[in-house]
């Protein structure tokens, strides 16, 4: 099944690349992918990329709202964030739940497991700085976690999967939802109109604005580490049709596939997509639910938008390294 699986992907590469000359395909971003979901299948897709972290070394996920099951574990991310000396970082909810507060987020992220691992910050605990947007057709300015200062490299590990509000969550949402402090994830939400977490509920109408304003803050966040300063990673497994947020998370219905990598965020995301659009359903693998999921909330839009803002490109070449 896991190579029916790459075949899927490798088929929706070509629909997605079209056939080029080989210069323009040379141009084209690498998407590095490994089926093998383990320690050390993260590290050689990681490796894979050709760039060495230096300094002090974000790793950005998601710590997981208590009661979910399906975040990264520190068993499988461990020996990647101890090996660049890593930092696990995060900020707040902007909802009401245990991660809302630091003090609650910090209990979280242990009772996780992620303190065995790595210190963790949470980065909005002293603040929030304003970050540049190039597009500012929603957002005239993008509230991160003050602690960012205090890094010089990212490694943005997320788990690629469903998302009640952006239809699916792979590294352009943990990029800016979750470097988002909570009055910036209220910011992005509301399409630009209130940094109030307890106001932004107000303002979430604008379904193809919010996705924009993702792709923007995204943008600033690539920005602001600059070219060679961040990787992306993309672990396909537990996919759900919810997020790590969601306390009470439906059960996956699709076979893990593998972990994908890339220094072009638009171009990884876009070959998940390609993968679990390509699936054929059986039983035991049923890529429906999440289907529905992305399309009732037009999710795919976010790396469109993110291609036409010149965040990346759609089109790339899959290199599987097993």
């Amino acid at each position: 099944m896991k190579r029916l699986l790459l075949f899927f992907g490798c088929c929706a590469l070509l629909a997605a690349c079209g056939t080029t000359n080989q210069e323009e395909q040379n141009t084209k971003p690498t998407v590095y992918m490994t089926t093998e979901i383990t320690p050390e299948g993260l590290v050689r897709v990681f490796d894979a990329l050709g760039i060495k972290p230096h300094g002090n070394v974000a790793v950005k996920i998601s710590t997981g709202e208590p009661g979910g099951k399906n975040y990264l574990k520190p068993e499988l991310i461990g020996e990647l964030v101890q090996g660049v000396d890593g930092t696990i970082v995060e900020c707040n909810t902007a909802y009401r739940g245990r991660r809302f507060s630091s003090e609650e987020h910090i209990k979280a992220a242990r009772e996780h497991g992620f303190f065995a691992i790595a210190d963790v910050d949470i980065m909005d605990t002293d603040g929030e700085i304003k970050l540049e947007v190039q597009d500012t057709t929603h957002l005239k300015y993008n509230l991160v976690g003050k602690n960012i200062e205090n890094y010089d490299f990212m490694i943005n590990l997320a788990h690629f999967k469903g998302h009640a509000m952006g239809g699916f969550g792979g590294v352009l949402k943990n990029q800016s939802i979750g470097v988002a402090s909570r009055n910036g994830k209220a910011y992005i939400h509301s399409v630009g109109n209130t940094e109030d977490p307890d106001q932004m509920w107000g303002f979430v109408d604008d379904q193809i604005g919010f996705l924009e304003s993702m792709a923007a803050a995204a943008q600033s966040v690539h920005e602001y580490f600059g070219e060679g300063n961040i990787v992306y990673i993309n672990v396909m497994n537990n996919m759900s049709i919810d997020c790590d947020c969601d306390a009470h998370p439906a059960d996956p219905l699709l076979k893990d596939v593998g972990i994908l990598a890339s220094t072009d965020p638009v171009a990884l995301d876009q070959a998940c997509l390609d993968i679990v659009f390509n699936i054929t359903p059986e039983e035991g693998n049923d890529n429906g639910p999440l289907l529905e999921r992305i399309k009732s909330r037009h999710g795919t839009h976010i790396v469109d938008y993110a291609e036409q803002i010149g965040l990346g490109s759609k089109s790339y070449e899959l290199v599987n390294i097993d």
